[in-house]
């Protein structure tokens, strides 16, 4: 069995959840790589509805172990609300949950720091969460951070007096009104670490012990390639590093452990927050989207920007993370479209490029060059197998594979885990065996 990364080829919210959950009961672990609780997986496992924004979507099979790793930042009270609202479901996390020593801690007043920062009136908003994600990795580069193993430690109060005296200094510069207690932030806090001591462990080691073992696992990414801290559109990215090399940075498992990597794409395109979007649809088009395909945040609840497939972003994708397979999602969110657009390359001051430009100014300036491919007008959820699927829905998914120059090697059309389909003779279904 192989060792996979799964990881968005968009800017996230591609339906990466249910396919990691859906492929996970092929592997032994499943591991999140990148992020903090800014990111929600959604899955649906028939009436119910979880949305997981720490714990890796693999929780939900009962013999999988689940691992967040070192390359997460972890706000504890809301990774133990998680837990909660699973465990009262019936899925017994602890037993199957471990957590990096390694990861770094958000506090309360990263959050408070980054309101400060989105809020001033000479800066650019970025359109976050305010999570706090953003200002702990920023003291994790500046090597002021606490860790999960500074946080179950008993010098924990030492190392968190300091920090929380540099955030009181900021505090008082920026004559923040915020009340801040930090006083009761270290009892909390010490509290918190009481509960997740046991789940916590070297996970760099646990994984690396697994695939000596033989054993599989699947590592899970957050949000997407273009919102990558470097090789997306910057600066309305996030803070760590969501591409396919963040696996390995994220969990300590080394390049030549991994056998194949995938991205999952929906069918249109979506993007949340501030930023460039190329292939934008701010018409009654880009609204009957998201209609039909509830484009709104699955933690936040705020509306997604709606566009069209985008074939120069994919290939930018493809290259940067090295694709061997493509999943689409959310191709029956197109089944009422008398026609579907398709963004095939920009032009950008009179210029014809099919290559993604790096700085927000140039990506700001693409004018979008389409094809219309003629869509099929019937439902096609449920639908079993791509042959069975109607010829248009066939053609518009063989457009995309030729035009990106990546397999499609799976096809989604409903939230339901059997509503996925595996495309036989694929490399995907070959990783997969």
């Amino acid at each position: 069995m192989s060792n996979l990364i799964v990881l968005g080829a968009q800017w996230g919210d591609e339906g990466k959840g249910k396919i990691v959950d859906l492929l996970s009961e092929k592997f032994d672990a499943v591991a999140r790589y990148q992020g903090g609780h800014n990111a929600g997986h959604t899955v649906y496992l028939g009436e119910k509805k979880f949305v997981l924004k720490l714990i890796p979507s693999g929780i939900l099979r009962p013999n999988v172990q689940a691992v967040v790793g070192n390359g997460v930042v972890i706000d504890p009270a809301a990774l133990l609300e998680e837990i909660h609202g699973l465990e009262a479901a019936g899925i017994n996390v602890k037993a199957q949950l471990k957590i990096s020593n390694r990861a770094h801690v958000i506090f309360p007043f990263h959050r408070t720091i980054e309101k400060i920062s989105e809020g001033r009136d000479d800066r650019t908003a970025i359109g976050t969460t305010s999570r706090g994600i953003g200002p702990c990795y920023e003291d994790k580069i500046a090597r002021r951070g606490i860790r999960i193993a500074d946080l179950v430690d008993n010098k924990f109060s030492q190392l968190y007096c300091s920090l929380a005296e540099d955030k009181q200094l900021i505090a008082t510069a920026f004559k923040i009104a915020e009340k801040v207690d930090f006083q009761d932030i270290l009892v909390r806090y010490k509290q918190y670490a009481d509960e997740i001591r046991p789940m916590v462990c070297d996970t760099s080691h646990l994984l690396n012990s697994l695939i000596r073992q033989g054993k599989s696992v699947l590592f899970e990414g957050a949000q997407g390639t273009m919102l990558d801290i470097d090789f997306g559109t910057y600066p309305f990215v996030t803070s760590s590093s969501a591409a396919a090399g963040g696996a390995c940075t994220g969990t300590g498992v080394a390049p030549n452990k991994i056998d194949g990597i995938v991205g999952v794409s929906k069918a249109y395109i979506t993007r949340v927050g501030a930023g460039p979007f190329p292939s934008e649809d701010l018409g009654e088009a880009g609204e009957k989207i998201r209609r039909a395909g509830n484009e709104f945040g699955s933690v936040t609840g705020r509306p997604r920007r709606c566009g069209w497939f985008d074939v120069p972003l994919l290939r930018y994708t493809a290259e940067v993370n090295g694709f061997d397979s493509l999943i689409i999602t959310k191709l029956d969110v197109l089944d009422d479209l008398d026609e579907i657009p398709v963004c095939v390359a920009y032009e950008v001051n009179g210029k014809v490029m099919t290559q993604m430009p790096a700085s927000t100014q140039a990506i700001e300036a693409i004018k979008p060059i389409f094809e219309k491919l003629p869509g099929w007008k019937t439902k096609t959820q449920g639908i079993p197998s791509l042959d069975a699927l109607p010829k248009q829905a066939r053609a518009y998914l063989k457009f995309l594979e030729e035009k990106t120059e990546v397999e499609i090697g799976s096809v989604s059309n409903g939230p339901e885990r059997n509503e996925t389909m595996i495309v036989p003779g694929s490399k995907l279904e070959k990783l997969l065996h």
